[in-house]
């Protein structure tokens, strides 16, 4: 971010790009993530870049620096954590190092009272990546069916199902036509925004995705390279993640 006259929209992009990258370290790159953090190594920082990447990398070494670091010895705690509560951790410090870093830059290009109040709306509009690699965002309510198509799709588990409704941007899990009487009081309830689990957006309403049966996060196929025709052909899809958490317990 060199040079002056930046704007609320290009520190909001630079915000969105890095958070990218450290979503996909969070959810779908976990065991490449999980590996390179070995508490046998010095103290290590992630980052994320504005090429939508990431890495674990050493702290710069100019004091003071540059720009905001992330916190330091995310490895150390590594081995002595559930590995779920360790990428919580990780996932709140690398929420409070984007914030420093966004308003950082407001401070350094003079950004006014009403540019940082505009920053920090469009910043919060988004879900934490604390809430993404928890799955606490609001998402589809689910039934036993994993695979939702948007663009037309069937749910794999039944063929007495109903359409989605078309004023929902995203998808919603179908739910059997006799079970719909009782839940038509709560629809309205159950309409909330869903998150895709790798990437963090909320976009893409004709996309594929697919619903992990573990976790019950819904993600763009794309995101976790699964196709519709892949997924006719699962009976139990697990995220990236929670295959990880298996492979570690």
């Amino acid at each position: 971010m060199e040079g002056r006259g930046r704007s609320v929209e290009d520190i909001f992009e630079d915000f969105k790009s890095r958070r990218a990258g450290i979503i996909k370290a969070l959810t779908v790159d976990v065991e490449d993530f999980y590996r390179q953090c070995d508490p046998e190594k010095e103290n290590l920082c992630l980052y994320g870049l504005l090429n939508e990447k990431w890495e674990v990398n050493l702290p710069v070494e100019e004091v003071p620096p540059e720009l905001p670091e992330p916190v330091l010895g995310i490895n150390f705690a590594r081995d002595g954590m559930q590995e779920k509560d360790w990428l919580s951790l990780v996932a709140v410090h690398s929420d409070t190092w984007l914030l420093s870093l966004a308003f950082y830059f407001g401070a350094r290009f003079a950004f006014d009272r009403t540019d940082r109040k505009r920053l920090f709306n469009m910043i919060n509009e988004l879900p934490t990546i604390f809430e993404i690699v928890n799955g606490s965002t609001k998402k589809p309510v689910k039934e036993k069916s994993s695979v939702s198509n948007n663009s037309g799709g069937k749910s794999k588990s039944s063929s007495k199902v109903r359409a989605p409704e078309t004023q929902s941007r995203l998808p919603k899990a179908l739910q059997p036509k006799e079970e719909e009487e009782g839940l038509e009081e709560n629809d309205d309830d159950e309409h909330g925004e869903a998150m895709c689990g790798a990437c963090g957006d909320n976009d893409g309403t004709d996309e594929f995705w697919i619903c992990c049966d573990i976790c019950e996060k819904w993600f763009h196929g794309k995101c976790v390279k699964i196709t519709p025709a892949r997924a006719e052909h699962i009976k139990q899809y697990k995220c990236p993640s929670c295959s990880s958490n298996k492979r570690a317990r």
